[in-house]
């Protein structure tokens, strides 16, 4: 912090730079644009169920009403999109073998967005919580862990199968080690040198990604069990910077930081130890939050919206997953 020499009252005011709405706007050291947006997306079969179980019932679209969303979208100025796909039942397995699938329900989404959109950023998901029994991010072995250096395998696969579909983001979001480098070198051998990779290279064990859980159909095959032995702990938070550089050591060209809302400060600390740019990312239960406050009529929607998507910018996020996303774009046009 720059040192403050003030000669002190009255000849400093502070309040003469608040005076005036056009005033503030004036000198605001931040501004939310709809460039900063990334709207996520759950994706279905079509004969799969529309509405996931949770009180505000996160829409799961067809692929052909996706592709009538994202016209809106679009239209609003929204340049980017993150998809998640809800996998039935009788496709999870143990071996996440779905995940790679040429024609499995992201790669069939994938190719008739891109025809229709071409110009839309797309950023998938890479981690196996769709695709296994467990629901777990990776594949369990016989001693009943995740077995890193398998699950790997696995990321690769389907990094390359989301490369052939056309993907230019890629995300892997499932916290094993050395994935990066691993999926960055693949990537390279196979030619796709101009795939991106965000990484969620600090994703913490939190409790508030239960309504993203439910949406993905992940919720009722995890249980109890925990993912705390791959997601980082969110009492550390050197640990989060020390994995988010390892990842841009290991070919990352964005890192994200998930949760956003209660992470502010790890957001911040990232984003003065890096070159590169920091995603965030407004998780499903801050989403609730606001949304539950707001109902009962605790806090204003609107503005509440805005500040929690401001203040996450302000901490130094470049750009922000939100399911706000569409709405904070219409209000902004």
């Amino acid at each position: 912090m720059k040192k403050f020499n003030s000669r002190g009252f009255p000849f400093h005011r502070g309040r003469r730079l608040r005076s005036s709405s056009n005033l503030r706007d004036l000198v605001a050291e931040t501004l939310l644009k709809t460039d900063d947006l990334v709207m996520p997306y759950f994706i279905r079969e079509d004969s799969d169920k529309m509405e996931s179980k949770n009180k505000f019932g996160f829409k799961r679209f067809s692929i052909n009403e996706l592709l009538k969303e994202l016209d809106e979208v679009v239209k609003l100025g929204i340049k980017s999109v993150a998809l998640f796909p809800k996998i039935e039942v009788e496709k999870k397995t143990d071996d996440a073998n779905e995940s790679f699938n040429e024609n499995n329900l992201i790669s069939r989404a994938l190719k008739k967005v891109l025809k229709e959109f071409p110009d839309l950023m797309i950023i998938c998901d890479v981690a196996l919580d769709p695709y296994t029994a467990s629901g777990h991010d990776g594949i369990i072995n016989s001693n009943g862990e995740i077995d890193n250096d398998i699950t790997v395998q696995i990321l690769v696969k389907m990094s390359l199968n989301l490369a052939s579909s056309g993907c230019k983001i890629i995300a892997p979001s499932d916290m094993m080690d050395g994935r990066i480098k691993i999926i960055r070198e693949n990537l390279e051998t196979n030619k796709f040198s101009n795939v991106n990779i965000l990484s969620y290279s600090s994703k913490f064990c939190s409790n508030f990604y239960s309504p993203f859980r439910d949406a993905l159909g992940s919720r009722e095959n995890l249980g109890d069990s925990k993912k705390d032995s791959y997601q980082i702990d969110y009492r550390n938070s050197r640990e989060a910077v020390k994995e988010s550089l390892e990842d841009i050591e290991e070919g990352a060209d964005i890192v994200m930081v998930k949760p956003a809302g209660y992470y502010l400060d790890i957001i911040n600390e990232i984003k003065k130890n890096c070159l590169i740019p920091v995603a965030a990312y407004q998780v499903s239960g801050e989403y609730v939050m606001i949304k539950n406050a707001s109902d009962d009529k605790f806090i204003d929607y609107r503005p509440c919206v805005l500040e929690s998507l401001s203040c996450i910018k302000r901490a130094g996020a470049d750009l922000i997953f939100s399911y706000f996303s569409k709405e904070v774009a219409q209000w902004l046009k």
